[in-house]
């Protein structure tokens, strides 16, 4: 139990049904939508689309997702709403352009977004109240505006720079960033979202909104075309999973990197993490190290589902131990990637629970803050940059090539016990995703914390050589970093987001949100 004579939040406690996302409006349409008699999969995707309005730097109908659902028998479900790179572009062309990567702000960043398809398809398949009616508090708060949150105008000043031509004026407010509490609308988006209500998937793939956003992506330099959205489709997967002291974690399977988080835990099964302080050197350093060879085995490894051939590898108990066997106790590793050679011889969240026990886990992202920056003439759909997960190294399993999908950070997650899911969770926060998934389970399992409290603990996070030390730490714990070898940096931003429902035995729903964000969970 938390000190009630300091600041922070309790779980959210309802027997209902619950919602825990990054925005109270979305938090509060998604109950609506429950009590309206929808399941969690309704509340979810109208959530969700919401988010695309109150967090536009973060999410949006130019975006892609994934999710995690269980049904009310507990199996548990996966669908990969991610889009392809267009059929037309290569890496040798980027290549022969001089590039090493891929530019994040160009159009070659940006895949088919495959989001709409996801949700349309999951409306049809699980939900049970229909497109018109779980888009509606969107293309409401479209066409009126939304305030902007406090958490959101930091990021959309932080952000904005990378906005170009007509969509800084979709986005800004007379040049300028929103102001908190200045309203923002997007009619262009509502008439999207109520020609999707009205006539499914294809009103967004095909005909004028789809010229929309060819005419947009040919005019930065694109090479995509309108079949290149009418073949968009999302595919349905298989869950993986791994172990950690009795806890199954689920994760999606590539181009997901949600193995990077089975591995992180397989990883730290070979330390004795719930005999150190949860805000110490030791925890923070063991989890730094472990994370950059994890890091650098998804690097090596993961893409397109059908050019990654190694994944049990990367799952395997043995690869685990290799590993965590690397790690210096005492000094931080310099170049994880020559460490580890031997080891690999032969790469915004919603959570919704319902009445009946279907729990639902969905990332929604168009990636970098303002994605690629571009949006449609017409109908100012902000298009992500999700293409800049690619590679442009030949031969690589994430190489940039027609028609694949790009290596992913978006990650749902899905905590269950003797094969019965207990508790949905996502963590935000772009690359820090993964170590946010094994930090969020090993704070539950190894230190007891509940979900709002292992949420709210401080973060730190090993990233581009740079060790990131929230302000919640001690001076004497990045002092101690710095020894160690680590070049900790105070981030300006907090690292991260993320939300939590633990379904009790008793049938209690205790959700749990982010104060780093301005959401909450609600429940009824």
């Amino acid at each position: 139990m938390r000190d009630f004579h300091q600041p922070g939040r309790s779980p959210v406690l309802a027997s209902s049904g619950m919602c825990a996302t990054s925005h109270p409006l979305a938090a509060q349409v998604a109950v609506e939508t429950l009590k309206a008699g929808g399941n969690a999969m309704d509340a979810a995707i109208a959530g969700a689309v919401l988010l695309g309005i109150c967090e536009p730097q973060m999410t949006g109908i130019g975006g892609d997702c994934f999710v995690l659902w269980s049904d009310a028998g507990g199996k548990i479900n996966a669908l990969n709403g991610s889009g392809r790179a267009p059929s037309a572009l290569d890496a040798a062309d980027l290549r022969a352009e001089g590039h090493s990567v891929v530019p994040p702000q160009s159009a070659h960043a940006v895949t088919i977004p495959g989001a709409i398809d996801a949700f349309c398809a999951l409306s049809e398949r699980v939900g049970i109240l229909g497109l018109d009616r779980l888009l509606a508090p969107a293309i409401h708060y479209a066409e009126k505006g939304i305030p902007v949150s406090p958490r959101v105008a930091f990021d959309w000043e932080t952000d904005s720079e990378v906005l170009q031509g007509i969509a800084r004026d979709k986005f800004m407010i007379e040049g300028k960033a929103p102001r908190p509490g200045q309203l923002f609308a997007a009619p262009g988006q509502a008439a999207v979202l109520r020609k999707i209500a009205s006539e499914g998937r294809d009103a967004f793939y095909t005909g004028e909104i789809a010229e929309d956003m060819v005419k947009a992506l040919n005019a930065a330099g694109g090479k995509h075309s309108l079949d290149d959205f009418a073949n968009t489709t999302c595919t349905d997967t298989t869950p993986i999973g791994s172990t950690y002291k009795g806890i199954e974690l689920f994760e999606h399977p590539p181009n997901g990197h949600g193995a990077t988080a089975n591995l992180i835990l397989n990883m730290l099964k070979h330390f004795d993490v719930a005999n150190m302080s949860p805000f110490g050197t030791e925890r923070t350093h063991i989890e730094a190290e472990v994370t950059k060879l994890a890091y650098d085995t998804r690097n090596r490894l993961i893409g397109d589902a059908d050019f990654t051939t190694r994944l049990d590898h990367m799952l395997a108990p043995e690869t685990a131990a290799a590993l965590a066997a690397l790690v210096d106790p005492t000094r931080a590793m310099g170049d994880p990637t020559a460490l580890s050679e031997q080891v690999h011889k032969d790469t915004i969240y919603i959570t919704v629970v319902d009445r009946d026990g279907m729990a639902v886990s969905l990332i929604y992202s168009i990636f970098h803050g303002f994605g690629s920056g571009i949006a449609t003439d017409k109908y100012g759909i902000l298009l992500h940059n999700r293409g800049a997960g690619f590679t442009l190294e030949e031969g690589h399993p994430n190489e940039l090539k027609a028609n694949k999908r790009p290596m992913h950070t978006i990650i749902p997650g899905m905590l269950a016990k003797d094969g019965k899911p207990f508790m949905p969770f996502g963590v935000m926060g772009g690359a820090y995703q993964a170590t946010g998934h094994s930090r969020f389970v090993t704070n539950f399992v190894d230190f007891g914390m509940d979900a709002q409290t292992s949420i709210d603990s401080p973060r730190a996070f090993s990233d581009s050589g740079d060790m990131k030390v929230e302000r919640g730490y001690s001076d004497t714990v990045r002092a101690e970093l710095a020894d160690m070898g680590h070049k900790v940096v105070v981030p300006d931003t907090p690292i991260g987001g993320a939300q939590a429902i633990e379904i009790h035995e008793s049938g209690v729903l205790e959700g749990a949100s982010d104060p780093r964000k301005d959401g909450c969970a609600l429940g009824y």
